[in-house]
């Protein structure tokens, strides 16, 4: 339910699975490892060990636990990356198209 705080279009699922980030740069070209924190049907929260730049696009791949749903493969835009603490960065994806 959506309450004055929480304005979103879409309900968030907390999520505490593996998930891999592939950078959108033919120079970069590298997969990084994180924990998706929460998802929903515009976008995810990621922990990573790394700060991205904003506007970045990368591949995501969430593995799916039941072999009749499919992964998800998708591609999103960096829309914020706040650092938690230490070497850990919590990253906004807003998803772009499903791969």
């Amino acid at each position: 339910m959506l309450n004055q705080s929480d304005k979103r279009h879409f309900y968030r699922m907390m999520v505490n699975a593996d998930v891999q980030l592939l950078i959108n740069d033919p120079e970069a070209g590298r997969t990084i490892d994180g924990i998706c924190r929460d998802l929903s049907a515009s976008g995810m929260s990621v922990d990573i060990n790394e700060p991205l730049e904003m506007g970045t696009l990368i591949r995501v791949r969430l593995e799916s636990a039941n072999n009749s749903i499919p992964p998800l493969d998708a591609t999103a835009k960096v829309m914020r990356c706040g650092q938690e603490n230490g070497d850990c960065y919590q990253l906004g994806l807003a998803f772009i198209d499903m791969n």
